[in-house]
């Protein structure tokens, strides 16, 4: 199946499409789409199937009758395999087995008598937006290709949502565009042949955590190593992070014994504490194929660094800014030493661990290991013990958790992580700098999802576990389309859904204990890893770069908030928030509570450099 280029071929990393019915509004509708630097896959008809950008190794297709397959971004499929299914093919759902077989991340595409089937990942790493266009529903894989289309402009509402610290599930899967809707990442999007009518249809579910240490850690180190495999088999130079933690140490061995060659990059901390470095020389020296760098940690990038400059084109705010600067500063040089692809480490914390709030079911299930359990967490977390049994203590069901949080807006946040750790989740709250417009947006849209909301899970500590995955690869979707523009294309093999399903499927009182760091990555990276390396049971932590970032960059916040968007749409107290960039040491600051504002403000700013056609915020 060709394609029709319109320009020079972008990238890889950058792909970001429409998807369009087979229909005559459809292919007017697609000339929204249409601007130098895109591509167009026909449907068999000739009309637009997708519009977009998307360079010749991301994307995979396959024609059989009037089945069409296309998968787009990390993935081993190819044509021959997805002719051979498009063949078979009887009904969409069919395609649930392909979705949950192929490693990787990436979109899937299908088009079948006439029908559309379009979704993402269930990391949520990639989304699928829908929105109505001249007359037909339009599926993307970014929400402001479909506004941009519209014309329309941000929701006041949801970006009042947006404020709130977390911004608890469901609501950070909703656009913040109007007239834009999304799709949560366990369903597919299905649009009929006439382009009139859409739905969706579940294709992916948690797996039972069943497994046993044993029996899980040699599924999760084949899933680990075929996801850093999709991304190195094509050798040439690939890069890794070499942090000296155990995520990113695990991905560079596997990707040392890889066709490619590897330049490991290690940025110490500020911090004379931190051991970063030392474990990463440590690795290092079991790698004598790999080229080390080690960067200057003084030149490194500091938080809050150049948030007046960003003008990267983002389909909602991100707290990904603040550290904007962090992870791309190296790119540039990694991508002329001749890198086509750099891998973190990213969402190992997310999947390796898993939350203390299984415990709130194990209480009920295995009261004397629990108990044994939980005195070693109060130990390790400084939990009070009072905080630790009314955590425990509470049963509430998700909705009313949900609702119950409006009563908590304006609290101080709590002294203790205890709460969060073992219920729901942290109960959102607005700070004194928010506005009462704000409050009785947040508020609202608090109740109005409560009345209908469901967990991710029954289990608290499985509902959170992919909540923490899903809000991890929100900001990661950001960045990977950050580091594109940078100029190297960003994967995080942790985050792929085959390596997600394998960590979850281990029984949780196995992969969380207070007595052992991380135990299913250790063991599942026993023979890949030396032994010496796998011995280490803390992390850095950035809080340093975090405390002089905000110290050194007050003028910019100052800046930031001077001419305030989210002031002119009576979100904030413009003046409120001048006064706290001017005491940057102010208590509670470097608890990060400034980060959901400054990712709205720094949003808005970028969208005014390049404004939609005819698009007015308010």
């Amino acid at each position: 199946m060709s394609d029709m280029h319109e320009s020079a071929e972008p990238g890889r990393g950058d792909a970001h499409f429409a998807v369009l019915p087979d229909c005559e509004e459809a292919a007017v509708a697609a000339r929204f789409f249409r601007r130098p630097g895109t591509r167009v896959l026909p449907h068999a008809s000739g009309r637009p199937w997708l519009v977009g950008r998307w360079s010749g190794t991301e994307i995979t297709t396959a024609r059989a009758g009037t089945t069409a397959l296309a998968v787009l971004g990390w993935c081993p499929a190819d044509e021959q395999r997805l002719e051979r299914r498009a063949a078979r093919l009887r009904d969409l759902t069919e395609l649930d087995t392909l979705a949950r077989s192929l490693p990787g991340s990436f979109h899937l595409v299908a088009t079948h008598r006439g029908r559309l089937r379009v979704q993402g990942t269930a990391s949520g790493l990639r989304l699928v937006f829908h929105a109505r266009i001249g007359g037909v529903h339009v599926a993307a894989t970014s929400a402001d290709l479909l506004a941009e289309a519209l014309g329309s402009s941000p929701d006041t509402g949801r970006l009042a949502v947006r404020l709130l610290w977390p911004v608890p599930h469901p609501l950070y899967e909703t656009s913040v565009w109007r007239g834009v809707d999304a799709v949560s990442p366990e369903d597919a999007l299905l649009v009929s042949a006439d382009g009139q009518k859409v739905g969706t249809a579940r294709w992916w579910r948690p797996p039972e955590p069943t497994r046993t240490l044993a029996q899980g850690a040699p599924a999760v180190r084949e899933a680990l190593a075929e996801s850093v495999d999709v991304r190195t088999r094509a050798g040439g130079v690939v890069s890794c992070d070499l942090s000296g933690g155990l995520d990113s140490t695990s991905v560079c061995f596997l990707a040392a014994r890889s066709p490619a060659s590897v330049v490991a990059a290690t940025w110490p901390g500020r911090d004379p504490a931190d051991t970063d470095l030392a474990w990463a020389a440590k690795a290092a020296e079991h790698l004598p194929e790999v080229d080390h760098v080690v960067w200057d940690a003084d030149a490194s990038a500091l938080v809050y660094s150049d948030l007046l400059g960003i003008d990267d084109l983002l389909d909602e705010p991100t707290i990904g800014v603040m550290d904007r600067s962090r992870v791309l500063q190296h790119l540039p040089w990694l991508a002329e030493r001749g890198s086509r692809v750099h891998l973190t480490g990213i969402g190992g914390d997310h999947v390796a661990w898993c939350s203390e709030a299984y415990y709130h079911r194990l209480l009920r299930t295995r009261p004397l290991f629990a108990l044994r359990q939980l005195r070693g967490f109060r130990a390790l977390w400084n939990w009070p013990l009072g905080g630790t049994a009314s955590a425990l203590a509470d049963s509430r069901a998700y909705p009313r958790w949900l609702a119950d949080s409006v009563r908590h807006l304006r609290d101080p946040m709590p002294e203790s992580s205890v709460t969060g750790s073992l219920g729901w989740g942290m109960s959102p709250r607005l700070f004194p700098w928010t506005t009462a417009e704000t409050e009785r947006l947040a508020r609202r849209a608090l109740l109005d999802s409560a009345a209908r909301a469901e967990p991710l899970h029954p289990d608290r500590g499985l509902h959170t576990d992919l909540e923490l995955i899903r809000t991890c690869t929100r900001i990661i979707r950001q960045w990977e389309r950050m580091a594109a523009r940078a100029g190297l294309p960003m994967a995080s093999p942790y985050l792929d859904d085959r390596v997600i399903e394998a960590c979850l499927a281990v029984r949780p009182d196995e992969r969380v204990t207070p007595w052992r760091y991380k135990p299913l990555l250790t063991e599942a990276m026993r023979g890949v890893v030396p032994e010496e390396c796998l011995r280490r049971a803390d992390k850095a932590e950035a809080s340093m770069d975090a405390s002089d970032g905000l110290r050194r960059h007050r003028g910019d916040l100052l800046a930031l908030w001077t001419g305030s968007r989210l002031e002119d749409l009576g979100l904030v107290d413009g003046g409120e928030l001048r006064r706290l960039a001017q005491r940057p040491s102010a208590p509670g600051l470097r608890d990060a509570i400034l980060y959901s504002t400054v990712a709205c403000e720094v949003w808005l700013r970028s969208r005014d450099r390049a404004p939609l056609p005819g698009s007015t915020v308010g």
